[in-house]
């Protein structure tokens, strides 16, 4: 009797200690060695910050962190293996399983935005199965010339993007409110599955402790700029340096039409395009179609650059900064792959993008329909 009252008088004693003011990481680390070193980062000014060094021993790992009001991103790397482990500290403990064979399937479990993450993986990893089978039935139809076989996998691969996207929608308008939410809004404007109108709208309804985090902050100021060069939007106008060296501006090259095409001569889909759009521009040049192409080779290449407008016969306006993806009049239109490209109007107006092939050239021929 008296060993169950000393029990029962412990419990109310050890609750009293709990340490509020604190949270644990705990987990398993399966596949690794003792004493294998597991780094804690967060994002500081965009950068990697070291936070601790946890020591794995016997397959197991914890470690205790102050609580914090400020909503971050947090990340666990091992020099064994790749990648990272996402998480988000929500000032409850957590407990984390990490994979040496598997870092992609590793989680950190423990909060809501750390449930919800897990989740949307979990989902997009079954997208990612069914793309996965239907590319391999895709291969073996084509192989056979299974003509009709290989028509309704494409069909059935655009019902899945169409459905993957429509999840990650509804996931925004369930999850809002964290830091992961505005990676994935990042993520899907930069796939165009949302414009930056959309976008917008998702982080106007964001609470003011998440939409005044950095990230969060920096997404808006990113998305503003795409807006700048969207279709109806004026083309922003931007100097760079021709292959002489002279500094042209894009009201300098503007005609009745203007294509802004971004290439490389490195990027191998450009240098495949570039024949269609030098058939487009010989055939409507005389009319009033001027073409600038922006360069985003890197000054080592120039020579390559110069010789990829000879070889290609690319007979038209030239600037390039020389920079590669850090060129300014890239980042200016949010150029986040290349071929890309702008067509405008005699205003300087956006009025189309990103047409490539018959699509080019069927446009332009509307254009300049009964000339």
């Amino acid at each position: 009797m008296r060993l169950i009252l000393a029990l029962l008088l412990s419990i109310p004693l050890i609750s009293c200690n709990k340490d509020t003011n604190s949270y644990k990481l705990e987990g398993d680390a399966i596949g690794f060695e003792d004493g294998t070193e597991m780094y804690v980062y967060t994002l500081e000014n965009k950068q990697p910050k070291l936070l601790d060094t946890i020591v794995i021993n016997e397959g197991k790992f914890s470690a205790t962190y102050p609580n914090s009001e400020n909503t971050s991103l947090n990340f666990l790397r091992l020099n064994e293996v790749q990648g990272s482990v996402l998480f988000f500290p929500e000032n409850v403990d957590m407990q984390a399983t990490i994979y040496k064979d598997s870092i992609r399937a590793s989680r950190v479990m423990g909060g809501k935005q750390n449930e919800a993450y897990s989740d949307f993986v979990n989902k997009m990893t079954a997208f990612n199965k069914r793309k996965q089978e239907n590319m391999e039935r895709f291969r073996a139809a084509r192989e056979m010339n299974d003509t009709a076989t290989v028509a309704e996998i494409q069909s059935q691969n655009l019902n899945i993007v169409a459905e993957e996207t429509e999840y990650k929608k509804e996931f925004l308008n369930n999850n809002l409110n964290s830091l992961f939410a505005a990676m994935l809004i990042s993520e899907m404007t930069g796939r165009k599955e949302l414009t930056p109108a959309e976008a917008s709208a998702y982080i106007e309804k964001m609470d003011a402790k998440v939409a005044s985090t950095e990230m969060v902050q920096d997404l808006k100021t990113n998305l503003e700029a795409m807006k700048k060069a969207e279709v109806g939007s004026l083309a922003p106008n931007f100097s760079a340096p021709t292959p002489t060296g002279e500094m042209m501006s894009l009201k300098d090259a503007l005609g009745k039409y203007t294509i802004i095409d971004f290439w490389a001569s490195w990027c191998r889909p450009c240098r495949i395009e570039n024949p269609n759009v030098v058939k487009v521009y010989n055939k409507y040049h005389d009319k009033g179609l001027n073409i600038i192409s922006v360069s985003l080779d890197k000054a080592e290449q120039k020579d390559k650059w110069l010789q990829a407008i000879k070889d290609d016969q690319m007979d038209w306006y030239h600037v390039s900064n020389l920079q590669f993806w850090q060129d300014p009049i890239a980042q200016q239109y949010s150029v986040r792959s290349i071929p890309a490209t702008f067509l405008l109007d005699e205003n300087g107006v956006i009025i189309d993008k990103n047409l490539r092939g018959a699509a080019l050239e069927a446009k332009i021929a509307t254009l300049f329909a009964g000339e």
